[in-house]
């Protein structure tokens, strides 16, 4: 592990440069049903203010929602010199809750205001909103759908651009329902991974059937936390680096995030 520097260099390093072994996929990293760790590759600054709901890697640039009324918004980043390219708020009394890039929009989940925020891609200018049923937690994207968690163990596939729900799968692990499924990414491999909320773990799910391949121990990240100017709360947000074996994860109100893959 290295020390802790800024958010850029620290990235492209990996990210954008596939080097000297063949990036290992998430798949192979264990067999269904593991027990994997989350190894720490190297941490790097987060904004400590950040209620972070929603990560994603899109292109070169680094996009990240928020939650909270008032604390609420989307931020693009540039990976290649740090800066803050666009931003767009959301307003209060609006709750804010994953984000996910599907074409040229930005779905952004809201969590009890039953609507969900359609942003340009390039802009994050809102475009529309669309209503749906519950509760909004995380969302994701994969081929011709999107993938939305409400807390419960459902995960529900809706139409990428009407939302209409499409099916639903629940996520089971050694026949028991897992629960509490917060921040989703739709990873290179076709698996989904979720925050697990209140915990430091992760799972990882079959889209197809639900099923739990793999649940990931990702205490250490919060054990190497350094101190930050408010209470941190829970790990949520995750986010593969494209090409690699690796992810970034941060959580709420945290001042750092880590750069990690998912080991035995």
């Amino acid at each position: 592990m290295t020390g802790r520097r800024h958010l850029v260099p620290a990235l492209l390093a990996v990210a954008w440069t596939v080097t000297a072994c063949s990036p290992q996929s998430p798949a192979a990293a264990g067999a269904a049903g593991a027990n994997l760790r989350a190894e720490i590759v190297r941490t790097v600054d987060h904004d400590p203010n950040a209620f972070t709901q929603g990560l994603e890697i899109d292109g070169t640039e680094l996009l990240e929602g928020t939650g909270r009324p008032g604390e609420s918004w989307v931020q693009a980043t540039d990976l290649d010199s740090g800066t803050v390219r666009a931003r767009a708020e959301l307003p209060s009394p609006l709750f804010g809750e994953g984000i996910t890039v599907s074409g040229d929009t930005i779905w952004q989940l809201t969590w009890r205001d039953g609507v969900a925020v359609v942003r340009d891609r390039a802009t994050l200018a809102e475009q529309r909103r669309v209503p749906f049923d519950g509760e909004g937690w995380g969302i994701c994207a994969l081929p011709g759908a999107l993938v939305t968690s409400d807390g419960s163990p459902t995960l529900t596939f809706r139409d990428p651009v009407t939302f209409a729900p499409l099916r639903t799968v629940q996520a089971m692990q050694d026949g028991n329902l897992v629960s509490r499924l917060n921040e989703l990414e739709c990873a290179d491999d076709g698996a989904i991974y979720a925050n697990v909320w209140t915990t430091d773990a992760l799972v990882r799910i079959d889209p197809s059937d639900g099923r739990v391949t793999a649940e990931i121990d990702a205490s250490a990240v919060r054990d190497a936390l350094p101190p930050g100017p408010r209470d941190v709360d829970v790990l949520n947000g995750i986010a593969q680096i494209p090409g690699t074996d690796r992810f970034l994860v941060t959580g709420k109100y945290w001042p750092a995030m880590f750069e990690v893959r998912f080991v035995p």
